[in-house]
């Protein structure tokens, strides 16, 4: 993953640099996240809490991206709804512990709005159900 856009937080004595595989952010568009306190992620631990507009938080420990063994990271990833996220990191280390908290506003999701997406993708499917349906009660008439 190659970040296109970084930004630094600062979690107690630890310098983190929150690297972006897309920016702008939007809503429901799929990214990785990487998180990497200056010094690297070796002897260091650590929990994120995102927490959306809504309020809804989710918790975990920081993880090696799978692609980038040298980092934390978050592998394809995305936020559900426009707004205001907080990313809350803990970190800790031979420092001692930190905490730390990046705030982003998302956009609107990318594209038209799922009902328009779901109607005009459904289209086919209703199509082909017709003409099934058509055939098949062609070929019951035909053996009458």
């Amino acid at each position: 993953m190659k970040a296109v856009h970084t930004e630094q937080v600062q979690a107690g004595p630890y310098p983190v640099t929150v690297g972006f595989s897309v920016w702008p952010l939007k809503a429901m568009q799929s990214l990785d996240y990487t998180f990497e306190p200056d010094g690297g992620i070796k002897g260091k631990s650590g929990t994120l809490t995102v927490t959306g507009p809504d309020g809804s938080r989710h918790e975990g420990e920081l993880a090696r991206h799978p692609r980038q063994r040298d980092v934390w990271g978050l592998d394809v990833q995305s936020l559900d709804e426009p707004g205001a996220w907080t990313f809350r990191f803990t970190i800790d280390g031979p420092q001692g512990p930190g905490t730390g908290e990046l705030k982003l506003t998302l956009l609107e999701q990318p594209g038209p709005p799922l009902a328009i997406s779901w109607a005009i993708s459904s289209g086919p499917l209703i199509g082909l159900i017709a003409l099934i349906v058509v055939g098949w009660r062609r070929v019951s008439r035909g053996k009458r």
